[in-house]
């Protein structure tokens, strides 16, 4: 009896003593400032529904660091029907205590300032009912909505676990403080469309106050946020993916003036047609185009011909590109580049297109259009056997040719340079087999 009674006392020291050290707050050292600098980036967000990702809304997320505060903005935007939702937090740079919150959406209306006491409003726009806040608070906790964004300052380990108490008001409670858990971190690997594999900490967080639970996948060596898994209260599922906007492996400069020279301040034109001349031939002789007998396929009215400035820039960004084409990736151009290719489209049923306003350089033009495939196949249909003075022959067979149609796609380029001022050049922007 007495042993067991000495166990039980043991069990409750050593419970206590974990707690207690695993509670995480703002004006303790568990977070590495350096791992807390201004970012901003965008994350696509896409609901779970029936086994498929269906993207619904963009998430974009700046933090700044400045005159000794941590602010924390976002913006999401529905792609459904417009709307946005757009928060702030701000917290004091070196404790992370908080100092001030708003949220601004289609349903509610949030302002909260801390101090000794938790203040500010909260307005329900259905009901119109403004609910006005004071509450005394005596414990030390986070803001509710920075607390992700500063979980990779923490030292995260496999197997680190820990609680952090957070303010998150709700209409009708008693004690908006709840703890937000780190329940589990482990290693995992997280594979990015465009840099490849990247050795991340996946932690796990449940969300008291909401019943929500949250992995956020986190850079091991910069903390970048990769990803985040949520399952909300109700069941449904989403996963938020960084967009790698600040992605930029390109190390020719680019001149976004100098470059929109090229294809808005001269006097040269390119004049041109765009077809694919289809091979009907199978087998064997399906690479030999026959003089006079392949049709052109011209591309249809209305298809974009785009104009690429063969500068420095954009020759290592198509390189890159057919490079990690074969690895199912690509590099998306820059906002500033993309406003640089300059576009037209195809004027008649002849496939004819035509480019102004260029200066002398060195141009790349790109299309792609759909079309109709003919092919021409021989069937064998029976054999025929010969037969001289009763004897066996040989045998020959029987054949029948069709043509069949199918629907292709034509992606055709071409490099042309113009050598002078005023230039008039005409191309063929083809695809011969």
């Amino acid at each position: 009896m007495k042993r067991n009674y000495l166990c039980y006392i043991i069990f409750l020291f050593c419970s206590s003593s974990l707690t207690a050290q695993l509670k995480l707050l703002p004006d303790a050292n568990n977070f590495d400032k350096k791992f807390l600098k201004d970012i901003k980036y965008e994350m696509a967000c896409f609901a779970l529904l029936r086994g498929k990702e269906i993207e619904v809304s963009s998430f974009v997320v700046q933090i700044q660091k400045k005159t000794g505060l941590l602010s924390v903005y976002t913006s999401l935007k529905m792609y459904s029907t417009g709307e946005q939702w757009i928060d702030t937090s701000v917290a004091d740079a070196n404790t992370l205590k908080p100092v001030y919150r708003s949220s601004h959406n289609p349903n509610r209306e949030l302002m909260l300032k801390y101090r000794k006491k938790v203040t500010g409003f909260s307005l329900i726009k259905k009901t119109n009912e403004r609910i006005q806040i004071k509450e005394q608070v005596k414990e030390s906790f986070f803001d509710s909505y920075i607390y992700p964004y500063i979980l990779g300052a923490l030292p995260l380990s496999s197997g680190y676990k820990g609680n952090l108490p957070v303010y998150d008001f709700k209409p009708g409670s008693t004690n908006n403080i709840k703890n937000t858990r780190i329940e589990e971190v482990k290693s995992n690997m997280y594979e990015s469309e465009m840099t490849g594999e990247h050795q991340v900490w996946q932690v796990s967080i449940f969300e008291e106050s909401s019943g929500e639970k949250y992995d956020y996948f986190i850079d091991k060596e910069d903390r970048k946020l990769w990803k985040i898994n949520i399952l909300a209260a109700d069941g449904q599922k989403y996963i938020l993916y960084n967009k790698e906007l600040d992605y930029n492996p390109i190390k020719s400069v680019f001149d976004k003036k100098e470059t929109l020279r090229l294809i808005e301040s001269g006097s040269a034109v390119i004049k041109g047609v765009t077809y694919k001349k289809d091979n009907e031939n199978e087998g064997l002789l399906s690479g030999i185009a026959i003089l006079n007998i392949n049709k052109k396929q011209f591309a249809p009215i209305g298809t974009s011909v785009l104009l690429f400035p063969y500068t420095e820039y954009f020759k290592e960004w198509i390189s890159l590109n057919e490079k990690l084409r074969k690895k199912g990736r690509s590099i998306p151009l820059s906002k500033e580049a993309a406003e640089c290719i300059k576009a037209t489209t195809v004027y008649d049923n002849d496939g004819h297109f035509e480019f102004t306003g260029l200066m002398p350089g060195s141009f790349m033009l790109y299309t792609e259009f759909g079309y109709v495939h003919t092919s021409l196949r021989t069937e064998v249909i029976g054999y025929t056997d010969t037969y001289i003075n009763g004897m066996f022959a040989g045998s020959s067979e029987r054949t029948t040719s069709y043509r069949e149609g199918s629907n292709a796609v034509a992606s055709i380029k071409k490099i042309i340079t113009i050598r002078k001022a005023g230039e008039k050049i005409e191309i063929k922007l083809k695809q011969t087999l």
